[in-house]
């Protein structure tokens, strides 16, 4: 089987994976509360439950000792994506979608986290690194199919339970063709990695930075659908939101993806992506829909490219150490964007809506972009060697 063929087989999983999985909710908020399933509050702490989910699942994906038991993972968590959105068909009520997406976070987490390592190889073996990178776009086609799906069933007039019939019906049709298609994860070998006291200063400061990067971007992933309601009450328009948020996303790491590598030229480009989703956090608590359309641009272009540029800065600054140092920031990252739901849970309690949310996502990701500046002095432990290790992984 052909590299291109195994790496369009990762990037349809992670569109299930993620585009449905652990992204399907921000379209289903607005039914879920019209509804009277959950309140804003609820609908905060269903997302966190989903973010608790993801936080096992990449925890005990790293685990994984085997090839084998790397593969059960990765397709046990394709067919639990399938079938825990379609039982979110007859779910009513705060409790039944919390445990729903606390399951759906761990299948999400299970997939991605054996695809970046699958998909790596791949694109490597194939002297393909860029191609490995637009993988990670994957996320971003499932978030405009999605979005779109739910744009098409709010025009027929249908609620929440179609719109999860037709996420999950998306999620088996591809599931059933994509696995005979995935690749086999190759056994592990041996790395030697460098003693943790041998970590360089500046990737605690990327791990501080990383934590903030969660924290920010998820509010208005999380909740772009909702704000869009409010502000069109109801009105077909606001269903446009989230798919072009989608497209933004997909663009940025398309641009991302073509940059040349220079020295420095890593930290450089996620300044720039962090601060421009900072502005684009701060955008959606302005009325209207200009501030949404600026949210939109401003924070989904950077929402996986930034991502993408914090791994390639990891490995440059401890390419001996990148496996170990994955992980960690993956639990950062994860700790982030747990937080983030809470944060606007106690935003809505509070203040009755989400401005106050958004104003301390904005700031945190303000604050993650001047920790980079921080450290723009810094010679990374690769910097001679950098140009030659492959893309930064998405977490």
């Amino acid at each position: 089987m052909s590299p291109l063929i195994r790496l369009i087989a990762c990037f349809t999983a992670l569109l299930v994976a993620m585009g449905v999985g652990r992204f399907a909710l921000t379209p289903q908020l607005p039914h879920l509360i019209a509804e009277g399933q959950v309140s804003l509050t609820g609908a905060s702490l269903v997302a966190a439950a989903n973010y608790l989910g993801y936080l096992v699942g990449a925890l005990d994906a790293f685990r994984s000792s085997s090839s084998r038991q790397a593969r059960l993972r990765l397709v046990l968590g394709l067919w639990a994506t399938v079938l825990l959105t379609l039982v979110s068909v007859p779910a009513d009520g705060f409790w039944s979608h919390a445990l729903l997406r606390f399951g759906l976070g761990v299948s999400s987490a299970w997939v991605l986290v054996v695809v970046t390592g699958l998909s790596q190889r791949i694109a490597a073996e194939a002297n393909r690194p860029r191609l490995g990178s637009l993988v990670f776009a994957g996320p971003a086609f499932g978030v405009m199919l999605t979005g779109l799906l739910a744009l098409e069933l709010n025009l027929q007039g249908r609620g929440s339970t179609a719109i999860w019939l037709a996420f999950g019906g998306l999620a088996l049709v591809l599931t059933l063709i994509v696995q005979p298609l995935l690749p086999h994860q190759q056994p592990a070998t041996t790395v030697t990695e460098q003693p943790a006291r041998q970590r360089p200063r500046a990737l605690y400061t990327l791990l501080a930075a990383y934590g903030l990067v969660g924290l920010g971007y998820i509010i208005p992933a999380t909740f772009l659908s909702q704000m869009a309601a409010a502000r069109f009450h109801g009105q077909w328009q606001a269903d446009l939101f989230w798919p072009a948020f989608g497209l933004a996303a997909a663009l940025g790491v398309l641009l991302v993806s073509q940059r040349r590598q220079r020295p420095g030229g890593t930290r450089r480009w996620l300044v720039v992506a962090l601060w421009l989703q900072a502005a684009g956090t701060l955008a959606c608590a302005l009325p209207g829909m200009a501030g949404l359309v600026l949210g939109v641009i401003l924070s989904g272009g950077p929402f996986l490219a930034g991502m993408q540029l914090v791994m390639q800065q990891a490995r440059e600054l401890d390419p001996h150490g990148h496996a170990r140092n994955v992980g960690l920031l993956t639990a950062a990252f994860a700790l982030g964007q747990l937080a983030g739901p809470l944060l606007a849970a106690l935003s809505s309690h509070l203040s009755g809506g989400l401005q106050p949310a958004l104003y301390v996502a904005g700031a945190g990701l303000m604050l993650a972009g001047g920790l980079m500046i921080g450290t723009w002095g810094r010679k990374p432990v690769g910097a001679n060697s950098f140009a030659k290790q492959a893309e930064g992984l998405p977490h």
